[in-house]
């Protein structure tokens, strides 16, 4: 199928999405799985194009490889970032739905854009722009078998997203300082500091913004954008329960323990 579509990017594309329909992962190896740093966000775009003409809805942005510790966990040396839509954006609580590959979790922090922000800024202007900062899990599911990936591949993967559990907003004005926690089933899995994505989540928005403005695009009133792993990601496997406490908001989510699709997998929340 992807042998008839001429273009590199929207022939890798069409293979990630097969992929991804289908549950299974691709061979990171295999050189019809090779992509260029300078073909990654062109076959991004074609994903999220597809993912758009099937009626998606965008809902923001997230961040990935702000922290030195989950660049360290997959060999990846800088940042990059994916698009969110709106059915990705799960409540807490809830119960993932099983359209996943190979998940795993980290805790982030969440901002929720109160204005569109129309050119460059730094990390403290950035912050008039904000309506609010949530504690959050990021569910990944890289399409690459073993998460083992080039940051081009990761890339044109939308940086592995697959859902985000927006939970309670955070009482707190300075990020950086906010201590994170991520347990599964109960066992302490991961700690850090807010200060882990850029040195401020602050600074990652800003980091975005001036991304986004470099391809002709910016950040939107509403947008949410999720800043980065404060943690390592872990396994996220059936039956698991997962919880983010981040400052004194807590977060949790859950996986079935059958595979069967959860009853509420529309919990979707936009604050």
């Amino acid at each position: 199928m992807s042998s008839t579509v001429p273009d590199p990017a929207a022939r890798l594309a069409v293979r990630i999405r097969a992929a991804r329909a289908e549950r299974r992962c691709l061979p990171a190896d295999d050189v019809e799985n090779a992509v260029s740093p300078e073909l990654a966000y062109r076959v991004q775009a074609n994903v999220v194009a597809a993912r758009e003409q099937g009626r998606a809805t965008p809902a923001g942005w997230k961040l990935g490889y702000t922290s030195a510790v989950m660049r360290e966990q997959m060999g990846i040396a800088e940042a990059n970032f994916g698009p969110l839509d709106r059915d990705m954006l799960l409540a807490h609580d809830c119960t993932i739905p099983e359209s996943v590959i190979q998940p795993r979790v980290e805790p982030e922090i969440a901002l929720v854009l109160a204005a569109d922000v129309p050119g460059s800024v730094d990390a403290l202007a950035i912050r008039a722009f904000v309506r609010s900062a949530h504690a959050a899990l990021e569910v990944v599911d890289s399409v690459w078998c073993g998460y083992r990936f080039t940051w081009a591949q990761n890339t044109a993967d939308g940086s592995s997203a697959a859902f985000v559990v927006l939970g309670p907003e955070l009482d707190v004005t300075d990020l950086a300082v906010v201590p994170a926690m991520l347990e599964r089933n109960g066992e302490r899995v991961g700690s850090g500091f807010g200060a882990a994505a850029m040195g401020d989540p602050f600074a990652a928005l800003a980091w975005l913004a001036e991304r986004l403005l470099e391809r002709g695009q910016f950040l939107r009133a509403g947008q949410i954008v999720i800043t980065g792993g404060l943690t390592a990601a872990v396994p996220f496997e059936r039956g698991d329960t997962v919880s983010a406490r981040i400052g004194s908001a807590l977060v949790t989510a859950h996986r079935s323990a059958s595979g069967a699709e959860p009853t509420t997998a529309g919990d979707i929340l936009v604050p």
